[in-house]
């Protein structure tokens, strides 16, 4: 075996959410500021997001994380998150995997009961309060970017769906709010499929029609996700978040919960103080609590605090055989679904 490239891996889920954690073999993303990596790996080159995520080393139903030196000095770590269509500024689950990951392998030192590790991110600064006994990080509470609302209520033409209407809300990344009700849908893992197609055609259709830009960051300047939301009867709030190239977030979702409270709080239903439990569409869940009034830029909006736990699987090696004809990987539309054409473009 010889290989001209070699990346560790350390596997980790959060509720079901696989999030990847690269520990070695990784050169740093030229940026200055997280925001100028993310920049370049959208913009400039994403052959690495490529390599781990895109087959036959990578799959669909998964992230990879790339952790780098902090950019700023009240923290202590950046991270990235690797998708299939992008790099993306913030998640929820990753956050809760990577710090897992960060102080299980010692790559940050553990201190019991509590250890803090604040997160550089292109969405702002993220705390991450992991609980720690005998070793075991227990369970992570991570304080979110501040979340607000872009637009209520708006009601999109979608081709093949008719008229939908979405909320549209920040969370650490821009979510469509849809109730999945107004397409005869309900969130259920039998309905999986269903929902991904209707959350697939809303989400392109929503880049295609709107417009927003975040007021301090202003390279998220579009919709990253749908998530379909509901509500128990005990009050649960059970959600599933629609990630492209078409599949379903495992976990309850953070950034797209955080975006949900604060849709919540501009309609009067949602209070400071509030703790809520988020529920997936396999059952896990998050504790999601609203910790009180915030402001980005002229917009109102709130914090939030995530909590749930994440779990180390594996820990692997992918490389690069020099005559491999897929350094950058491929795609195929039987796994990757109907939108694997732009993403290999």
């Amino acid at each position: 075996m010889q290989w001209s490239k070699t990346l560790t891996m350390v596997e980790a889920h959060a509720e079901g959410e696989v999030g990847r954690v690269i520990t070695g073999g990784f050169v740093n993303v030229p940026g200055e500021t997280v925001v100028a990596k993310l920049d370049h790996l959208n913009q400039v080159d994403d052959s690495i997001r490529r390599f781990c995520v895109f087959e036959p080393r990578g799959c669909a139903q998964m992230s990879t994380n790339l952790v780098f030196p902090a950019t700023r000095p009240d923290a202590d770590v950046g991270f990235i998150v690797l998708q299939g269509d992008k790099a993306h500024a913030m998640s929820g689950s990753n956050a809760i995997c990577v710090t897992t990951v960060l102080l299980e392998t010692g790559a940050i030192a553990m201190t019991e009961p509590e250890t803090v590790v604040r997160f550089d991110t292109a969405a702002g600064l993220v705390a991450a309060r992991a609980a720690c006994r005998d070793g075991k990080c227990e369970r992570v509470t991570l304080d979110m970017p501040p979340g607000f609302v872009e637009d209520l209520d708006v009601d999109l033409d979608v081709p093949g769906l008719g008229s939908v209407t979405v909320d549209i809300a920040f969370g650490g990344l821009y979510y469509a709010l849809v109730d999945p009700r107004q397409l005869g849908l309900s969130i259920e893992p039998n309905q999986g499929r269903a929902l991904v197609d209707a959350g697939s055609r809303i989400h392109r259709a929503a880049n295609a029609a709107l417009s927003f830009c975040h007021p301090e960051v202003p390279s998220l300047n579009s919709l990253s996700y749908v998530m379909f939301t509901d509500t128990l009867d005990d009050g649960t709030l059970i959600g599933t978040t629609v990630l492209p190239p078409g599949r379903l977030d495992r976990s309850p979702c953070g950034t797209g919960n955080t975006a949900r409270l604060a849709a919540r709080w501009t309609r009067h239903q949602a209070r400071p103080g509030e703790v809520v439990t988020a529920k997936s569409i396999i059952g896990s869940t998050f504790s999601v609590e609203f910790v009180g009034p915030a402001q980005v830029g002229p917009k109102p909006a709130i914090r939030t605090r995530v909590s749930g736990r994440g779990w180390i699987h594996g820990v692997h090696q992918i490389g690069l055989d020099p005559s491999d004809p897929f350094p950058d990987g491929f795609l195929l539309s039987d796994t990757w679904g109907d939108a694997f054409d732009l993403l290999s473009s």
